[in-house]
């Protein structure tokens, strides 16, 4: 069974799988149409145990509501190709008013049944509304079990985590050497796309597994993407760094220092001690005389402000934490 969910896919076992059951037991209680209950469950099969709850709702109610208006419609004008035009004007309005517009394909699908044998028979209608519940609910059930991604998710913080420290060590080697060496944009543009996959398999998880530990990934992504934001503002600093000099040297290595300390709980008080010297340096220096000296060091003052920003982040975020997931920061 394993080889076989890694050879076609987890989802797609489950949906091949739903789908037979559902015709089977259409098949078993006698229903026509057998077959639709099985491509209902196709449509139903989600990648998330809410949106499954949804949707299943979501299409029962609808189901109701296409019925009703093809009773109405049919009982009226007769069962025609011009009837069944006439539903289509009123049902989809009224479905996208509900907000049941995925319901809308597979309920028409239901209600064309009935235009084919031309009844509108109370079991007609059992038979079409039994379809869309068998499919529905077994959809629902199959469902109910999806894997839990927090092995990719801890996967996902490794990558962030190295690329936060790929572009930190970057920028230091670019302060040191602003006329030799340019920034190595394939490393923001990394962790921006990794930023974004831990994000989206953070809000699968929290859909699918809802707990505390579900909350620790979607705070550390929101974390990280903040320091993503300060990164971006610090590299346009360094962009703008011409002149080597005592604050660029401290600049890089306090980055340097920073980057080594990306995945640590707590970032030790060097970091910060290296703060206030370069700051204490910074009031003491002699003044810029030509505007390019103080274009270069408006900018490292930015930038070392913005590298400040970057450790509480992380600082304010290991504050919020409980013990057990102040020990899980780290550990993977």
């Amino acid at each position: 069974m394993e080889k076989m969910r890694k050879i076609i896919g987890y989802r797609t076992l489950k949906t091949a799988v739903g789908a037979a059951i559902a015709v089977f037991i259409s098949q078993l209680i006698g229903l026509s149409y057998a077959a639709n209950s099985g491509i209902i469950v196709i449509l139903s099969v989600q990648s998330t145990k809410k949106k499954s709850r949804d949707l299943a709702l979501q299409r029962i109610l609808a189901t109701i509501l296409a019925l009703t208006t093809g009773t109405v419609v049919f009982s009226i004008l007769g069962f025609t190709a011009l009837s069944f035009g006439v539903y289509l004007l009123v049902f989809i309005p009224l479905a996208v008013k509900m907000k049941f517009h995925d319901a809308i394909v597979p309920c028409s699908v239901l209600v064309s049944h009935i235009l084919s044998v031309k009844s509108v028979a109370p079991n007609r209608l059992l038979n079409e509304f039994m379809q869309m519940v068998i499919g529905a609910g077994v959809g629902l059930v199959m469902n109910m079990h999806i894997p839990s991604v927090e092995g990719k998710l801890c996967e996902d913080i490794t990558h962030i985590e190295e690329g936060i420290k790929k572009v930190l060590k970057d920028m230091a080697a670019c302060l040191r050497k602003p006329l030799e060496l340019k920034l190595e944009e394939s490393y923001l543009t990394g962790l921006g796309a990794a930023l974004g996959e831990g994000r989206e398999r953070a809000v699968i998880e929290a859909s699918n597994h809802p707990g505390g530990e579900v909350t620790y990934f979607m705070r550390y992504m929101d974390m990280r993407n903040s320091q993503y934001e300060l990164l971006k503002h610090m590299v346009k600093y360094v962009q703008r760094v011409k002149y080597i000099n005592e604050q660029s040297e401290m600049a890089a290595t306090l980055t340097d220092y920073v980057a080594e300390q990306v995945s640590e709980p707590n970032t030790k008080a060097a970091a910060f001690t290296g703060l206030e010297e370069y700051r204490r340096k910074f009031r003491t220096m002699e003044l810029p005389k030509t505007r390019e000296e103080f274009e270069n060091r408006a900018s490292l003052f930015e930038y070392v402000n913005d590298l400040e920003n970057l450790i509480n982040e992380k600082r304010n975020f290991i504050s919020s934490l409980s013990e057990s997931e102040r020990q899980k920061f780290g550990k993977r």
